[in-house]
Parts: C-alpha cells; sequence; structure tokens
C-alpha cells in the first residue's frame, strides 16, 4: 500500500496546508514556524514510516506523527489562547487533529500485529 492512498495521510496534509495558508501573514515566525512545523510532521512521519521496510520501523514513524498530533493540539490551544488563532478556527483544527490522531493510534495497533 502506498501511504499517498491513506485518508490520514491525506487529512493530515490537507489540515497542513490549511494552517500554513491561515497563518502566513503571522508576524511572530517563533509561533508560526513551530506550528507549521508541527502540522508539517504528522503528515510527513506517515509517510516515512510506510516507506520502511519493517513494521516495527513504521510504528516508530508513526508514533511520531501521533506526537505531532499532541505537538500541534497544544499549539492550537496556546494560538487561541493568544488570539492569533480564532476560536472557531482553532476548534475546528482541534476536531481534526483529535480524529486523525485517533486514525494513527488504530493504524499503529494493525501495524504492531506485524511486528
Amino acid at each position: 500500500m502506498r501511504f499517498e492512498n491513506l485518508d490520514v495521510w491525506k487529512r493530515a496534509v490537507k489540515l497542513s496546508a490549511t494552517i500554513y495558508n491561515e497563518l502566513r501573514c503571522l508576524k511572530d515566525y517563533g509561533f508560526k514556524d513551530q506550528i507549521t512545523r508541527s502540522g508539517l510532521s504528522i503528515p510527513s512521519n506517515i509517510a516515512e514510516g510506510f516507506e520502511r521496510l519493517s513494521s516495527k520501523e513504521s510504528v516508530v514513524f508513526l508514533s511520531y506523527a501521533k506526537g505531532s498530533c499532541g505537538e500541534l493540539r497544544t499549539q492550537i490551544y496556546i494560538g487561541m489562547e493568544i488570539q492569533y488563532i480564532n476560536k472557531d478556527k482553532g476548534g475546528q483544527w482541534l476536531q481534526e487533529v483529535s480524529e486523525i490522531s485517533a486514525m494513527l493510534n488504530g493504524l499503529i495497533k494493525t501495524r504492531r500485529k506485524f511486528t
């Protein structure tokens, strides 16, 4: 299976692109860099995990992607608190990243069966 066919990867790519686009004009470059990097890390680690040869290695990178979900959720909360991110938009992003995290959890459980 190719990672490009995974719904979780597609959704993570879309979320990452949305965050980049929404925060394009933000002048706090430190915050913008951190949140866009954590968002970018999710689909990137999914892809890297699927390109690995063993299921054990795959699980490691899927776990990194899941960890980046937690990092991204934290940054969204902070962004909403400091009014960089609109509450409605932030709520949508939180919902999406939570669903992506749950999908990754299921994928990790499935891949662990083959380790």
